[in-house]
């Protein structure tokens, strides 16, 4: 494969690493609202994703909790020395998530769960400065998780269960900085894939000595995602035995999605629940993005991720019989290092700062509320490993991005 072909679908790497750089924090109205800590928290069926191992610690014989958030972002960026600016006009993200746990004895439980802990969508202007490199991108990924809940002993629990993950993306972008077909149209490719499989399993044990306190221990394993159907569209290249012809071509390549270990503690005093957790995505693994297309060539594409960190607080405060209030703040580490910086990936380091309460319909059924504003540090970087056709020497595009993401959320919880 020529070297302006290898380039010109590079974009599905880029399409792929943002998987990475923006992991959702929207699995839980009432957890997102206590600064998305629930490790050690048992408030009610979404204790699935948190650690499995609390399901067996629910009251209700069942019980189950559905939601949806409204995730609006924007990125803007600048590059004074070239006098360009530009602004993402992204529509609004909607990840969901809903849950359900049944209580078989006083020592065993099941339950099911499905939610979306990666994906969101980059909308950039057409031919804004770093076209070459996006133009706009939509990632989703939906994850089943059956899970076992077992009392080991009075104060010891255990949870697991497999983990099914469904994914697909859409990505576009420019071919280069400048090239044109014959009538001046920009060339432009186009990846598109979806029903991507991956498998993993998750494991959680929770030890309460006292009324007082819970500790939290929770594992989810690496998910290969692999892509082998997908499709990659040519249009608008030039007639030329140097570009790729205009039309599809196919590909594979596997993407992994990181292991997370989360440890996390909480205090309960009266109405007062106080919660800490600290969460280790193992990113590191993303060293490289490997792509094989339909003619047999392959491509190398180093990524070199890091291990990043999380810390979370929360705090939950039940005001009355039917209102229950809750407030906290997260720090979130990126794992995008520098000059890996790439405007599909508009993301840095973050705090999250949140807020909801829950208010008690009856006795069987609660509405949820959450509100998340996330905001990333602003950081002057730069991607430094795109080539343009016909140069020998990769090239940077880099400036300051602001980012910033307000991500309000509804559910409901239904106890029996």
């Amino acid at each position: 494969m020529n070297k302006l072909k290898v380039l010109a679908v590079f974009i599905l790497i880029s399409a792929f690493a943002y998987a990475g750089g923006y992991r959702v924090s929207t699995q839980s109205n009432r957890q997102l609202a206590m600064g998305h800590t629930g490790v050690a928290v048992v408030n009610s069926a979404d204790i699935l994703f948190f650690n499995p191992a609390g399901l067996v610690h629910l009251e209700s014989t069942f019980s189950a909790s559905a939601g949806g958030f409204g995730v609006f972002s924007n990125v803007a960026f600048q590059n004074s020395e070239f006098g360009t600016s530009s602004q993402t006009d992204s529509p609004m993200g909607t990840p969901v998530y809903a849950y359900a746990s049944y209580k078989i004895t006083d020592k065993f439980a099941v339950g099911l769960g499905i939610y979306t802990p990666f994906g969101s969508n980059v909308t950039w202007p057409t031919d804004w400065a770093g076209s070459h490199l996006v133009n706009e991108i939509e990632l989703s990924a939906i994850f089943i998780q059956p899970t076992l809940s077992y009392q080991l002993f009075d104060s010891v629990s255990i949870g697991a269960g497999p983990i099914i993950a469904i994914g697909g993306v859409q990505f576009n972008r420019n071919a280069g900085r400048s090239l044109t077909n014959e009538q001046g149209d920009r060339s432009n490719v186009a990846v598109e894939d979806s029903g991507v499989l991956g498998y993993g399993w998750t494991a959680g044990l929770m030890f309460t000595p006292n009324d007082r306190f819970t500790f939290g221990f929770n594992y989810r394993s690496l998910i290969n995602i692999e892509s082998t159907e997908g499709t990659a569209t040519f249009s608008n290249f030039p007639n030329s035995p140097l570009t790729p012809a205009n039309g599809e071509t196919s590909f594979t390549a596997t993407l992994p999605l990181p292991a997370e270990l989360t440890v996390g503690v909480s205090y309960k005093w009266d109405k007062l629940l106080l919660a800490f957790d600290y969460n280790r995505a193992l990113w590191s693994e993303y060293e490289s993005l490997d792509l094989t297309f339909g003619n047999g060539s392959t491509s190398i594409n180093p990524r070199n991720y890091k291990d990043a960190s999380t810390y979370r607080l929360g705090a939950q405060y039940e005001a009355n019989d039917k209102l229950t209030v809750r407030a906290g703040y997260y720090f979130d580490e990126s794992p995008v290092q520098s000059g890996f910086f790439a405007p599909e990936t508009p993301r840095n380091d973050s705090n999250g700062y949140t807020f909801g309460f829950s208010y008690n319909i009856n006795e069987k059924f609660a509405i949820d509320a959450s509100l998340l504003y996330l905001q990333f540090k602003e950081i002057n970087e730069s991607y430094d490993f795109f080539t343009d056709p016909g140069a020998t020497q990769p090239s940077s595009f880099g400036g300051t991005f602001k980012s910033q993401a307000l991500i309000p959320g509804i559910g409901i919880t239904y106890n029996m």
